[in-house]
């Protein structure tokens, strides 16, 4: 007879908005074990199973600490709900917890201040405390505690006497706002189709409480062509400019990379695919981009979770996936580059495909006579590397007067570089040759360019020489590593697209406080973000937006992050940011051809 053996979830802390699937081990009546699903549809020798969640449900709920969503609260900052902060970040584990977070946490009253005027002392913030003791206090902004807080949020432990809720009638749930801070009981039963009747026991599953999804400060959209005030939304949360389209390009860290062994600094479930999916969904379609490149996105998360999720908010998705010459492993978690557009705002026009793994077989060709040299050659070059180039045609005019009825083009290149810090050579050749290639793009078309992703190079590296400068000084450290000759003769190493980092727009804005904020944020040497990049081991500028500067003009770009934002002694990937990379985005504006 049909029977369950095992029971199990990949992530014992719930989150609000994460799906559950719990693991469910069976064994078929002829012993053997399996995992597939049995439902009433399709009963296995007369039986099937049934699942049921329940929120097991108490007159008291415990809130959850902000900065650890895996703690409950002990005491709320009073100066948030007095400034309107959403109630969820006014809540704390500890008052060590508070002091440490402070500079994080008084930007919210900070912009919560500027939105509406505040009464009283904003020296001192107030706290409700869970304590032991009596009476009433005030925490200062110095982390001191003078006072406490009569008990305020209490946790009821044990699950006797309190009611169970009924929330969920299939294998998975989504956890809801409803509930927060209460657990979650799975129970698996086989049920005779017949009778209807349950079969033996049943088996259970107890969750931690659950949390609030983490939520980061949001990032603003600065303009940086003259004005000094926010960017302006319009009513579908896109630039109020008509003529102008935001472009994104993020590096999303793919499971695969994902170790607990790497980022063991993260915790286990903001590290798991499940939580990071779902949040970095979240952050993508926030920013509402008309254009989105993303790196290291496995193909079965395109394919299952992405293209799909995407689709329902307008967007028609293309995807390159690495070739699979060096990479050993499930052919279906290789990871690639993959594109997506609004269908109300662009049209696919072509797609092409870049593979530096045959590029290289080229190469070696035309450059290396020997086969035991070829093989060589082909084993430092080979890295499954691609780039995905799509070129689009805009739905939305730019100038009436602007040659009317001509089609507006757009051509965006998406690219992931290799990532070995050794292969200076390789890196420097892969994006050499997507430059060829976009300059034959360039050649048969006035049509302006994108050149987006993770280059896994730092600002004055010979691979960011050739993108922003067009050339590569002959002199240049880097092209001391070439043992191939592949980078020879130095001279050769230029092209003719006028590109620039999108990001230098920062460097160039006015003196307004929005300005200096920024520039802080800027390395002035290279004019570049201080980082894209930012775990334990490296931090860092490794991803790049380029524009054809003759074809196109930034109007704003997303503010950047400092490592106040990230909050004290915290790498990436974490509970708010998923990601081990920030995302960059722009909004330019194609010029009107008489100005070209």
């Amino acid at each position: 007879m049909l029977s369950v053996t095992r029971v199990h979830l990949p992530s014992e802390i719930p989150i609000v908005g994460c799906e559950l699937t719990p693991y469910v081990l069976l064994r078929r009546p002829d012993k053997t074990p399996t995992t597939d699903d049995v439902p009433e549809s399709a009963p296995l020798e007369g039986h099937f199973l049934k699942y049921r969640w329940y929120r097991v449900q108490s007159d008291k709920k415990v809130a959850i600490c902000s900065v650890h969503p895996s703690e409950p609260a002990t005491l709320q900052c009073l100066g948030c709900l007095k400034s309107k902060v959403p109630v969820s970040k006014s809540f704390h584990c500890s008052t060590k917890c508070f002091s440490d977070a402070w500079q994080h946490h008084r930007v919210l009253h900070e912009r919560a201040a500027s939105a509406a005027a505040t009464e009283g002392n904003d020296e001192e913030e107030l706290l409700r405390l869970n304590s032991s003791g009596s009476g009433s206090g005030i925490l200062s902004t110095s982390g001191s505690l003078t006072n406490v807080y009569s008990a305020a949020i209490t946790q009821k432990t044990g699950f006797g006497g309190e009611t169970l809720v009924e929330v969920g009638r299939s294998k998975t749930y989504t956890p809801m706002a409803d509930d927060i801070g209460h657990v979650l009981k799975f129970e698996c039963v086989v049920v005779n189709a017949e009778t209807k009747q349950n079969v033996g026991l049943s088996c259970t599953i107890l969750t931690s409480r659950v949390i609030p999804a983490p939520s980061p400060s949001p990032r603003r959209l600065i303009p940086v062509s003259g004005a000094d005030v926010i960017g302006q939304l319009d009513s579908n949360g896109r630039p109020f400019s008509m003529g102008s389209f935001t472009v994104l390009s993020y590096n999303i860290l793919a499971d695969t990379y994902a170790s607990s062994d790497i980022y063991s600094y993260c915790p286990a479930w903001a590290l798991a695919w499940t939580y990071r999916r779902q949040n970095l969904l979240r952050e993508i379609v926030k920013y509402r981009a008309d254009i989105v490149c993303l790196q290291e996105v496995q193909n079965d998360h395109f394919d299952e979770f992405f293209a799909p999720e995407l689709d329902k908010h307008g967007y028609q998705a293309l995807f390159k996936r690495k070739t699979n010459e060096v990479y050993v492993g499930n052919t279906n978690t290789i990871d690639g580059c993959a594109t997506f557009f609004r269908r109300d705002r662009f049209s696919h026009v072509k797609k092409y495909e870049v593979e530096f793994n045959k590029a290289a077989q080229s190469l070696t060709e035309a450059l290396i006579p020997a086969v035991t040299q070829k093989k060589t050659a082909l084993n430092r070059l080979v890295k499954d590397n691609v780039a995905l180039i799509v070129v689009l045609e805009a739905k939305f005019g730019n100038q009436a007067a602007d040659n009317p009825g001509k089609r507006q083009l757009l051509c965006v290149a998406n690219t992931h570089v290799n990532v070995s810090h050794e292969l200076k050579d390789v890196k420097l050749w892969q994006v050499h040759t997507l430059l060829k290639g976009l300059e034959k793009i360039a050649a048969s078309a006035d049509i302006p360019m994108l050149v987006c992703g993770d280059f896994n190079t730092v600002p004055a590296s010979a691979p960011h020489s050739l993108l922003a400068m067009g050339k590569v000084d002959p002199l240049h450290p880097d092209l001391m590593v070439d043992p191939l000759g592949i980078l020879r003769p130095h001279t050769k190493l230029t092209h003719q697209l006028p590109l620039v980092s999108a990001y230098s727009s920062f460097a160039r804005m006015g003196g307004s406080l929005i300005a200096e904020q920024q520039r802080r944020r800027m390395d002035p040497a290279s004019n570049e973000p201080l980082f894209t990049n930012c775990t334990r081991d490296f931090i860092g500028t490794l991803d790049y937006i380029f524009y054809t500067a003759d074809t196109l003009t930034v109007e704003s770009l997303l503010e950047l992050l400092d490592e106040e934002s990230l909050r004290k002694d915290t790498a990436l990937p974490s509970p708010e940011w998923s990601s081990d990379h920030i995302a960059l985005l722009a909004e330019f504006r194609c010029m009107p051809r008489a100005r070209r």
